[in-house]
């Protein structure tokens, strides 16, 4: 079974602003589902139905797609595989673009995240059909959604996140961004003075290293294309005795031997004269041969001035041999050639001539480092004062909006201690220092009198906390980073006027974020701008859930079936539509 919903124009008008939005939620063969679909608007989406009907298994699908830890057992009896697929508007939301680039996800205004979990226990996932691990897909589902209920809650029981809704409900933004300039500054400052001091302390080895190297090139002081010129003379050393030979017989064969090639060929040349004489078509030939003649006359002459000027030199070619080697040392040594060396040999020098500034320039930098240390103090303090009074604040909004949950006796406190520090990091009056100042904050809730205040997470109550994550969505209103709250359990042992506060409330909450609540009571219902009921039936043996969309007269009679039970009479259809009323006005 298929279902698909689509948002009417009244929907979205409910919404003020939402970031990253659940658009749809497709399941199949997820524990007792078989298969369904569900577009959800922006505003406030209830889910009802009777107990045991499949509610919170649409929770259980977001949360796997969200990230979570894929199990076997979700995989519907005879299926071969469990798929969950959710799509998610995020063109408001431009901390998930740049998530999705930096996973090699081109950046889109939607974004799809689909899990399958083979009835083997093997898990596969998807992120706008490219495969991706689980890794990439929580950091991708990272602050997209917000759970509570009674096993999974995420972003705000997180400490991690609560200096920031600290900061955004104190409007520290300006404060913020100055800490995390003169922190940055002062890493930049850090490196450099770690950089400079290392530096001296070997400057002595360095210098001595700096000047060896240049002394080194500077001997040898190689040219452009001498390395050819040294192994070519190498070479006629290497051979000398054999071209003298060689040279001083060409030269006796062409000229110095009698009836020599040069004698010979003037005696034809003279023939070929004559006969020119006789018939002047001769007279090209002639002058050829004359011109031969001429020509072995000087290679002849070349050769025996060769012969006599080359001779084995046992010195020169020891020493061709020693700058041949040293060449090739130092071209190894510094890149594989002359310009390399050269190129070295001038990084060497200026390296040195900074060493020599170095003890200036560690005390250049101390002095700098110090002012940007008293300037990250004295922000960092006024940062610290800020968020202190504003935390007094925020923990009694947040008390007040328990006590009208329900839960009056309930205390809030919004927790700010120096960080501690940490070896390695910088700090600052005794406190660690990060690029968001030298706080550590985490809200603290005693929800019964005369009990301590504790982490959220400690809080075993799934609808305590439900209710203290709706008290602080409530004040924070806006601020969040996620897009969707979904709430299970909010109304666990509530009723009456608490139950019509909460449904209020959380209808407040949708102004801002998209809210999906899973609600029993119908005093929540009624404040739905969209309405699901989830059922339960028996099909060929097995057991099927689905959900169907209501429109306005079947969710008149869902919240009549919610006040009245199996039995739905007349006076519980009044009360209902009286309810939904006085709920829209």
């Amino acid at each position: 079974m298929a279902i698909c919903i689509v948002r009417t124009p009244h929907f979205l008008d409910a919404v003020l602003s939402v970031a990253a939005m659940l658009l749809c939620l497709r399941v199949r063969d997820f524990a007792i589902i078989d298969e369904l679909e569900v577009a959800f608007d922006p505003g406030f989406n209830v889910v009802t139905g009777e107990t045991g009907a499949g509610k919170s298994i649409l929770v259980n699908a977001l949360q796997l797609v969200l990230g979570g830890r894929p199990k076997a057992e979700v995989v519907r009896g005879g299926a071969e595989n469990a798929q969950v697929e959710a799509l998610f508007d995020v063109g408001d939301d431009p901390e998930v673009r740049k998530r999705m680039e930096a996973s090699g996800i081109v950046p889109d205004n939607q974004l799809v995240i689909r899990r399958v979990i083979a009835k083997a226990g093997r898990a596969r996932a998807f992120a706008n059909g490219q495969l991706a691990s689980s890794a990439q897909i929580e950091q991708l589902a990272s602050g997209l959604a917000d759970i509570s209920s009674q096993h999974e809650h995420h972003t705000l029981v997180d400490p991690r996140s609560h200096l920031n809704f600290l900061d955004a409900f104190a409007d520290a933004t300006k404060l913020r961004s100055e800490v995390a300039l003169v922190y940055e500054m002062l890493l930049k400052i850090r490196d450099a003075l770690e950089h400079t001091r290392r530096k001296c302390q070997d400057r002595t080895a360095r210098e001595d290293l700096l000047r060896y190297q240049i002394a080194e090139i500077d001997e040898l002081d190689p040219k452009a294309g001498e390395l050819v010129e040294l192994i070519e003379e190498r070479e006629r050393q290497r051979h000398a005795e054999q071209l003298a030979s060689l040279t001083a017989n060409a030269e006796h064969d062409l000229y110095a031997r009698d009836n020599a090639i040069c004698e010979e060929l003037a005696r034809v040349a003279d023939s070929v004269r004559q006969a020119a004489n006789l018939d002047q078509r001769l007279n090209g030939l002639a002058d050829q041969l004359a011109s031969l003649h001429l020509s072995l006359e000087e290679c002849a002459r070349e050769l025996g001035g060769y012969a006599r000027r080359v001779s084995a030199d046992p010195e020169k070619l020891g020493r061709l041999e020693q700058r041949i080697d040293l060449f090739h040392r130092l071209q190894r040594k510094y890149g594989g050639s002359v310009e390399s060396m050269l190129e070295h040999r001038e990084r060497a020098q200026t390296e040195l001539e900074q060493l020599f500034n170095s003890e200036d320039q560690i005390v250049a930098l101390e002095k700098e480092f110090k002012a940007n240390m008293d300037h990250a103090e004295q922000i960092t303090k006024k940062l610290s004062a800020h968020r202190v009074k504003a935390a007094e604040k925020l923990a009694r909004a947040i008390s007040q909006e328990l006590g009208s949950l329900g839960m009056g006796d309930a205390r809030v406190i919004v927790e700010v201690e120096p960080a501690p520090e940490k070896e390695g990091e910088l700090s600052v009056a005794g406190a660690r220092l990060s690029p968001n100042g030298i706080d550590r904050v985490e809200f603290l809730i005693a929800p019964n009198r005369g009990e301590q205040p504790q982490a959220l997470q400690k809080i075993a109550s799934g609808g305590e906390l439900s209710r203290a994550m709706l008290a602080v969505k409530r004040v924070l209103a806006g601020l969040g980073p996620a897009g969707l709250y979904v709430f299970d359990e909010v109304d666990a042992g509530i009723g009456g006027a608490v139950a019509e506060t909460i449904g209020r409330k959380l209808r407040e909450v949708s102004r801002h974020h998209q809210v999906i609540c899973i609600t029993h009571l119908p005093q929540i219902a009624v404040f739905a701008d969209a309405h699901f009921q989830v059922s339960k039936k028996v099909e060929k043996g097995r057991t099927i859930s689905e959900i169907t969309p209501l429109g306005q007269e079947q969710k008149a009679e869902e919240i009549a079936r919610m006040l009245g039970g199996v039995k739905i009479t007349r006076k519980t259809r009044e009360a209902a539509a009286e309810m939904l009323d006085a709920a829209h006005k």
